[in-house]
């Protein structure tokens, strides 16, 4: 067995925590001892212990001398929990092989030279693409003051969300729709404009009832009915995302959206809420990862805004046509072919008769 192979089995303990950590990232640990596993850990929840804490506390006295493993530098820094380049100089680990120096402007590097102050060896770099990969959320989040945006779409062949008189049940699978409302769970937040709340009045909520998840609706005029389906589970949060409204304007619908959601007012551009605003204020809540499921006005504006950073187009083969029919990205859109949105790592997965096409626009 070799380093990578240890790396590779930390990154798959840190995958079990897929959807359970924001703010914080996605870390998995070992430790090694001639040839042996004799500890392993992965961070769980934000506010719990880091991976190295709990893969040395598993280790136990076998820790001395031993090499640990880490997906993700080391902290440096008092967070949520105390330092973790602390517990691993009690430990007694000769060496210390890292996935990723830490992004965070706190740490950076910290980690790393204080270790090697101290006599541990450490190697750095191992696996690193397949660490960052797993954390892009985390790392646009630490280094940006952004959340991740990931395009959701289920479509027809077409590029059509609903038929010319608004109906869009259902253009995918049943198989499709399961498989991305179990999606969800890797999220924090989930974000649709107004017109879908009002046209298919969804709930919004994950496949797990434990699943903490933001609900965001983009509404910039508060025509969200109050009746909607988003507001019946009080436990779960729910976001108004709106303008500020002028002096002398209070309105009634504005009044009893304000005593069931939590009304975020947000800068304006051209009449509408600015996207770009939206999101650094979701981030200063600790939103990190949001899956925007629609609908065409909303997904068309955060493309024209360069706000996107992947999507899933789940893929119907069927044909709506029509021009009045709801588009799936809406918005300005590009003047050229050749400015056209392109992406990249693109995979295809059918799932029953439809395709899921993935592709990322930005990596961090």
């Amino acid at each position: 067995m070799n380093n990578i192979y240890f790396m590779q089995r930390a990154l798959s303990l840190a995958l079990k925590a897929r959807g359970r950590t924001f703010p914080n990232p996605l870390v998995g640990a070992l430790v090694v001892k001639d040839g042996r596993i004799v500890g392993k850990g992965y961070h769980k929840k934000a506010g719990l212990p880091h991976a190295e804490v709990e893969a040395l506390a598993d280790a136990g006295e076998k820790a001395k001398g031993a090499v640990l493993y880490v997906t993700l530098e080391p902290c440096t820094h008092y967070g949520r929990t105390a330092p973790c380049v602390d517990k691993i100089l009690e430990s007694g680990v000769k060496k210390v092989v890292v996935g990723m120096v830490d992004p965070n402007p706190l740490n950076n590097g910290r980690g790393i030279k204080l270790l090697e102050e101290h006599g541990v060896k450490v190697g750095s770099g191992l696996l690193e693409a397949e660490s960052r990969k797993i954390n892009q959320p985390f790392i646009k989040y630490i280094t940006r003051k952004m959340p991740f945006v990931t395009v959701k779409v289920g479509q027809s062949l077409d590029g059509k969300i609903a038929a010319r008189g608004g109906d869009s049940k259902w253009i995918t699978s049943d198989k499709s729709r399961e498989f991305a409302q179990h999606l969800r769970g890797e999220y924090d937040g989930i974000m649709v404009g107004v017109n879908t709340v009002i046209r298919d009045n969804p709930l919004l909520l994950s496949a797990d009832p434990k699943k903490e998840l933001a609900r965001i609706i983009v509404d910039s005029r508060m025509t969200t009915p109050v009746d909607s389906r988003v507001f019946q589970d009080p436990r779960k949060p729910v976001i108004i995302a709106t303008l500020k409204e002028a002096a002398g304007q209070e309105t009634e619908n504005r009044n009893l959206l304000s005593q069931k959601a939590r009304i975020l007012e947000i800068k304006e551009n051209r009449g509408e809420v600015n996207l770009y605003d939206l999101l650094k204020k979701l981030a200063r809540l600790e939103i990190t990862n949001i899956l925007v499921e629609g609908g065409g006005a909303l997904i068309g504006s955060l493309f024209d805004s360069n706000l996107v950073d992947r999507v899933l187009f789940f893929i119907a083969p069927k044909i709506i046509g029509g021009k009045e029919a709801i588009s799936s990205v809406m918005g300005r859109g590009v003047s050229r072919a050749d400015k056209a949105v392109k992406l990249r790592d693109v995979t295809m997965k059918r799932i029953d008769d439809d395709f899921l096409i993935e592709g990322i626009i930005h990596s961090y």
